[in-house]
């Protein structure tokens, strides 16, 4: 079976947007502030070393998922399986928190 040449970086859904939303906000708003540092803990404390390091990459760093794959040296949709759990898990614990 032959790899794939090309991969598109289209992994932009709700969940993305929710996420890039939170993290780009310039709200000085108490909630907000708040929301972020809940976020950034969670994503430091809950998730594996890789999911962690894939998460920073893409929503801190700005890369995509690509470029996140040529540098882990894995395929790109392992990269979007990884934030796809990643993100299953954030917003598992972040319920807890909303209850």
């Amino acid at each position: 079976m032959s790899r794939r040449k090309s991969y598109s970086d289209t992994y932009t859904g709700k969940a993305d947007k929710n996420i890039r939303d939170i993290l780009e906000s310039n709200n000085d708003e108490d909630s907000v502030r708040r929301l972020k540092k809940l976020l950034l803990k969670v994503i430091n404390n809950e998730l594996t070393p890789r999911q962690k390091e894939i998460i920073m990459l893409y929503y801190f760093k700005g890369v995509d998922t690509v470029e996140i794959a040529r540098q882990l040296e894995i395929s790109p949709q392992a990269v979007s399986a990884v934030m796809s759990r990643a993100r299953i898990r954030m917003y598992k614990v972040m319920q807890y928190y909303f209850r």
